[in-house]
């Protein structure tokens, strides 16, 4: 029986061959490999267009016809990354997943990675099907070799999901739902120590909907989400494992896109963990994943396998994907319905900000002063003294030192730090020590200064600061530089480009919530691109983008999606080049999710050959009272190192102390 979705239809990617002849197939495949070489296109073309039961009479009917086992004889004929998917394709699923467990239990070293993905994902009877397949293929129990293989709560979690026994769906009891959010808030938060066995027997036992309706309640009571619980409460593989299982319980679809995405995005692949998803998933809920793909990430599926892969690896690959969701209206309406889910969920969901600079307890102006003015006397500078007092100071603490300091010695604190200090420790301290609206006035003066203007800080500021924020600004600018901020941009930039930046510079967006006829409007106006005219597009795109509240363009964004199946950074990027371009989609990230547009920047500065300290120190002074913490935790969800640890790797010496010191903690 075909696995079918929600309202009954079949979801996968691979459908059945019509008018299937075994015998044939079997013969076409020999024939491909006799003689000299093989002829790749005809095993790939034949593999991919038949279901995984296809496959099975293929190889039965091979055997028969020519007395060989076709699973060799493909591994003979092809290498690398291309037979492990051919190869893959012609197993069952069970014994598919049963091979990948086993090699990520032998050798020297185990592949949590590939254990997670398996064992969180699969339903109760692809379990028993594994369980089954593993005894087997290897005459093995794969409890026992978990067990030999793991440790601690990890191993603990694995044989309970190796069981199996999770409650089915239609198992929801109202009277335990609430039970169960305040178990999981005393196993954790309000408990000295975390109670990891009643994580492992809720997580790993309750119906899927009814833990999506404890995951509701827990952050009804506790005022985050579970993920976040489980993130300060966990660590290291039981914190993934626990991870993992809880996306999967919410969407798993969403799970597998984004296992698909880090298998692709930055260098290199993770061909392992792509051909895995693509092989496991081709027969179940790959159209969902692909939906979730395009939504989430902005780019089709097909689109980044095409541009990640190459050779018949890639032809394989894209066969399985079965289509590019670039292709407007391809599967719209289950398309618009996925992204309409993330939408009412993400609004849903009051993320609260978290910076990671708090204010000091029993904080003392007059003691602190001292401790500065000690520091910075006679022969040589106590470095080590100054970022201890500035990097755990609130802002408005700062300010207070500043005023104490010049009171009790007569001195310019600012001007002693600037002549005590140097290069990028300097920046980032003396960053500090200034008010939010006089570092972002200076930082955009800077970006105007001298030969070329550096428009991505121009950018960056202006397309991700509030109301109160860019007024602020102005009057640092201009008590500053004795002119207009305005006058300043119009002068420095030119087009389309200064009147977006001058809109935003104004500090004028709508205030309050969404006008759901008023966002359909809008999303109509901006999904108009047919008159061909890049003028007008981009003013009617000034027009909304820049003027209209948060909340109002989460909604236009969703009405965008359900008219056209594409992100409307999609259409942007298509229609629109240069600095227009980059303005418009920093807007967008920027209401979409500031905190991840904030960690990809951060990402951005430190990856590859040499940092750009200049922006690192910038998001690093600007964001830490607001939002860095949730930046931290989005940073480690992306890029799958913590920001604590990619500083420590790519900066040195006292300029990395007081970075670490600012970034609150290692995730």
């Amino acid at each position: 029986m075909a696995p079918t979705g929600k309202a009954g239809r079949y979801r996968g990617s691979v459908k059945e061959f019509p008018n299937f002849n075994a015998s044939q197939d079997a013969e076409a495949l020999y024939n491909a490999m006799k003689g000299f070489g093989s002829d790749k296109e005809a095993i790939l073309d034949l593999i991919t267009s038949r279901s995984n039961k296809q496959r099975i009479e293929i190889s039965q009917a091979y055997k028969s016809l020519y007395g060989k086992d076709l699973i060799s004889d493909l591994k003979r004929e092809l290498t690398g990354k291309f037979e492990r998917l051919i190869v893959g394709l012609m197993r069952p699923l069970a014994y598919f997943d049963a091979k990948e467990i086993k090699d990520a239990l032998q050798g020297i070293g185990t592949d949590e990675k590939c254990l997670i993905e398996i064992l969180a994902s699969r339903t109760n009877q692809q379990i028993h099907n594994l369980v089954e397949a593993y005894r087997d293929a290897y005459e093995r129990e794969l409890e026992a070799d978990v067990l030999g293989d793991t440790s601690g709560h990890f191993k603990k979690m694995l044989v309970v999901l190796l069981q199996g026994t999770r409650e089915e769906d239609d198992v929801v009891s109202e009277d335990l739902v609430e039970q169960d959010a305040k178990d999981l808030l005393e196993a954790g938060n309000l408990k000295w120590g975390t109670d990891e066995a009643q994580f492992i027997y809720i997580l790993g036992n309750r119906s899927k909907q009814h833990l999506r309706l404890v995951f509701d309640e827990y952050l009804k009571i506790s005022g985050k989400p579970i993920e976040d619980s489980i993130r300060g409460e966990l660590s290291g593989d039981i914190e993934k494992l626990m991870l993992s299982v809880v996306k999967c319980i919410r969407s798993t679809p969403e799970y597998f896109a984004e296992r698909l995405y880090k298998a692709m995005k930055g260098l290199g692949t993770k061909d392992n963990t792509l051909i895995r998803v693509m092989v496991s998933r081709s027969e179940i809920d790959m159209l969902d994943i692909r939906e979730v793909f395009r939504t989430k990430y902005e780019k089709s599926l097909h689109s980044m396998i095409k541009d990640d892969t190459s050779g018949e690896y890639k032809k394989a690959l894209l066969k399985l994907c079965g289509g590019d969701d670039d292709a407007a209206g391809e599967f719209f309406p289950e398309a618009a319905q996925v992204a309409y889910r993330m939408w009412e969920l993400s609004a849903v969901a009051k993320v609260e900000l978290r910076g990671t600079v708090h204010p000091a307890a029993d904080f003392n102006a007059d003691g602190d002063a001292k401790v500065l003015r000690k520091a910075m006397k006679g022969l040589g500078t106590d470095e080590g003294a100054i970022i201890d007092v500035v990097t755990h100071r609130s802002n408005a603490q700062r300010q207070e030192i500043l005023k104490t300091y010049k009171s009790h010695f007569g001195r310019d604190l600012m001007a002693d730090l600037k002549s005590e200090l140097s290069g990028s420790l300097a920046k980032l301290i003396l960053g500090l020590m200034m008010t939010p609206a006089q570092f972002d006035a200076k930082q955009l003066k800077k970006a105007m200064e001298g030969a070329g203007t550096d428009e991505n800080i121009l950018i960056e500021i202006l397309a991700t600061r509030n109301n109160r924020e860019i007024q602020a600004i102005n009057e640092a600018y201009r008590a500053a530089y004795h002119k207009s901020l305005e006058d300043a941009l119009s002068s420095d930039t030119s087009g389309h480009f200064k009147r977006i930046l001058v809109s935003l510079a104004l500090g004028n967006r709508d205030k309050g919530g969404e006008d759901l006829a008023q966002a359909h409007e809008d999303a109509k106006k901006l999904s108009d691109v047919s008159s061909g005219d890049s003028t007008s597009l981009e003013t009617r795109f000034l027009s909304i983008l820049c003027t209209r509240s948060y909340p109002h363009l989460r909604r236009v964004f969703q009405e965008f999606i359900k008219m056209t199946n594409h992100d409307v950074a999609h259409t942007i990027r298509k229609h629109m080049s240069g600095d227009v371009r980059d303005a418009f989609v920093a807007i967008v990230r920027s209401v979409k999710d500031k905190p991840a547009f904030f960690a990809d920047k951060l990402y951005d500065s430190m990856k590859g050959i040499g940092t750009d300290e200049r922006t690192l120190t910038r998001i690093m002074v600007s964001r830490s009272e607001i939002d860095l913490l949730n930046i931290r935790r989005v940073f480690k969800e992306m890029h799958e190192k913590s920001l604590h640890h990619m500083i420590e790797k790519d900066t040195s010496g006292d300029y990395c102390k007081a970075l670490l010191a600012i970034c609150g903690g290692d995730d």
